[in-house]
């Protein structure tokens, strides 16, 4: 991933906390067929250290898992907060007209040997894992062991896991950071009219660039 100093983000924990919140990403491997993306929600342990591992899994039948590389890196990326930025919001604009669109975002990239696994037992807790991270914040939590032991013995059987040690991990703010401080309110200002998530990106740019403002 290309990414300029100013939106570089190489700090592990905030990595790591970006990968849990966006939660569902893409995990991208080569193969005989050329590369294969499956999106799928993923755990992030960080250990073993500095990096940490991914885990998931994948539909037995997706013929990912069977024909994937084992001599070359698998990519996993999560896509986080993201926004069209318009021109109309920049001081600058109304200065010289000298602007152009761009788009703001969150993006995390993960590289590392990806490896497949059925074991039951492995699965159970990758599953398990998987829930009750995402049943924290409920009410009404469900939990794996709600279901009948029979039945997730054999939902069991259709997924296949797969663990990633991260052998390199980027992460890419791109939050305005290159634009003038003059522009930075209009953004702030303008971008929650366009919905919850560029209202989010709002925020984000506020707080990468709150030495600025």
């Amino acid at each position: 991933m290309y990414v300029p100093d100013q939106f570089a983000e190489t700090d592990v924990a905030a990595l790591h906390e970006a990968i849990r919140r966006i939660a569902l990403g893409a995990l991208i491997t080569l193969g005989p067929r050329g590369m294969v993306a499956s999106h799928v929600p993923m755990l992030v342990d960080p250990r073993p250290a500095p990096f940490g591992t991914l885990l998931g899994h994948v539909a037995r039948a997706n013929p990912q898992w069977q024909e994937a590389s084992r001599e070359t890196e698998a990519l996993a990326i999560f896509l986080g907060p993201n926004a069209y930025v318009s021109p109309s919001l920049y001081a600058t604009k109304r200065a010289t007209g000298k602007v152009v669109p761009t788009w703001n975002y969150v993006a995390v990239h993960a590289y590392g040997p990806v490896r497949f696994f059925d074991d039951s037992g492995r699965l159970l807790d990758v599953v398990t894992r998987l829930t009750d991270a995402h049943e924290a914040k409920r009410r009404d939590r469900w939990r794996v062991s709600d279901a009948p032991a029979e039945y997730t013995r054999g939902m069991l059987k259709a997924i296949v896991g797969f663990e990633m040690p991260i052998a390199r991990l980027e992460g890419k703010w791109k939050m305005s950071q290159n634009r003038p401080a003059a522009d930075l309110p209009g953004i702030v200002e303008g971008l929650p009219r366009d919905g919850d998530e560029a209202a989010e990106v709002a925020r984000i740019v506020a707080e990468r660039n709150k030495d600025r403002r």
